[in-house]
C-alpha cells in the first residue's frame, strides 16, 4: 500500500505541476502568424512605396486590417487558456 500512496502523490505532484506551468499558446514572438503579420506589412508598405497605384491611405488602412485580424486570432487563440500569470512570459522554456 505504501508503493500505491507514493505513487499517487507522484501523479499528483507532476499534474499539478504541469497544470500550473503550461499554457495553450506561445508567447506572440514565438508564433509563425506573428513573424507573418510582420512580413505581410513590410510588404505592404514596401509596395507602398514603390508603386504608384497603391496610395498611402490604401496601403495603412491594409496594414490596419492585417494588425486586426492578427489581433482577432491572437483573442481567438488565448480564450481558451488559464494564464496564471506567476511565470515571465519572455523567459518561458515552453516551446
Amino acid at each position: 500500500m505504501a508503493a500505491s500512496e507514493a505513487a499517487e502523490r507522484r501523479h499528483a505532484a507532476t499534474a499539478s505541476k504541469f497544470s500550473m506551468s503550461s499554457d495553450e499558446t506561445k508567447l506572440s514572438l514565438k508564433t509563425t502568424e506573428f513573424w507573418a503579420m510582420v512580413g505581410v506589412i513590410a510588404a505592404i508598405l514596401v509596395a507602398s512605396a514603390v508603386s504608384d497605384s497603391l496610395g498611402d491611405v490604401r496601403a495603412w488602412t491594409l496594414v490596419a486590417a492585417v494588425a486586426i485580424g492578427y489581433m482577432v486570432s491572437r483573442g481567438l487563440a488565448k480564450s481558451g487558456t488559464k494564464y496564471v500569470g506567476a511565470e515571465d512570459p519572455l523567459n518561458r522554456t515552453n516551446n
